[in-house]
């Protein structure tokens, strides 16, 4: 549908998106970790790794050969995992360009709890729609999607670079394709959409995000933010100008100057 490039909006309460960016090296070096192990090694860390409702409901056993860790822990394993590179860039892209306005509005910590939490829901959403699936789930989308929503209510008139369909580039207010989105998912999900992508787990990941985002915003952090570009602030080469003209009879000033000045842009 779309394919997002830049936003302009700035950081406003951290310094650098360090979390953001973790996020993204992790995801990547495991990544990079089991492709180069080889397609047996892949193989076993999507079992061993990946969230299995199955074996999580303990309807199914898996091999113990593939058995790394305790399967509670594969809601979040889970989610470090990509199936090729263009899985892992379509992910990423996303958390690039909207994690870190939302770690600036949450802060570090409590936008990483946001972010795994995220993660956890969209794999207990995916458990509950298809219990007994042996179907491996891996990827980040759960928790990408609670970002993505995140955004939308912190900041959705932020003006936003996209491609749309993926070919023409258009500078729009977040909220026009990011509500697409949303919609798209539920559309999707409600459909029963193509069996190779997880729509339930991109649900479970929204209602997280639309949750937890009014939960551990920062005090202080406004909810459906304006651009930037709202806001008019003076430069040092302006000059300063009265709010009310000068005049030698303050009752000549009453008559002329009586309307009020006009207020500037909020």
């Amino acid at each position: 549908m779309f394919i997002p490039l830049y936003d302009t909006n700035r950081l406003r309460h951290i310094r650098l998106q360090y979390v953001t960016i973790g996020l993204i090296v992790v995801n990547a070096l495991v990544y990079c970790a089991t492709a180069l192990g080889g397609e047996n090694f892949t193989n076993a860390a999507v079992l061993g790794l990946g969230f299995i409702p199955s074996v999580v409901h303990n309807t199914a056993e898996l091999d113990p050969r593939f058995i790394i860790i305790p399967e509670s822990l594969s809601y979040l394993t889970y989610s470090f995992l990509h199936a090729d590179i263009f899985h892992l860039g379509g992910n990423m892209l996303f958390l690039w360009v909207f994690g870190d306005n939302v770690e600036d509005a949450l802060g570090h910590i409590r936008y990483l709890i946001f972010y795994l939490l995220c993660a956890i829901a969209g794999a207990a959403f995916q458990g509950l729609v298809a219990w007994d699936s042996q179907v491996p789930l891996i990827g980040a989308s759960g928790a990408i999607a609670g970002v993505v929503v995140a955004y939308l209510i912190l900041y959705p008139r932020v003006k936003v670079w996209v491609l749309a369909f993926a070919r023409i580039p258009l500078r729009i207010p977040a909220f026009i394709p990011l509500i697409l989105w949303v919609l798209f998912q539920v559309f999707m999900f409600a459909a029963g959409g193509e069996d190779r992508i997880s729509w339930a787990c991109h649900i479970g990941g929204i209602i997280a995000g639309a949750v937890l985002v009014l939960v551990l915003r920062s005090r202080g952090v406004p909810l459906f933010a304006g651009a930037d570009e709202d806001a008019v602030v003076p430069t040092s080469d302006q000059s300063p100008v009265a709010s009310e003209p000068a005049a030698p009879e303050p009752q000549a000033t009453t008559t002329r100057w009586g309307r009020g000045t006009p207020s500037g842009p909020n």
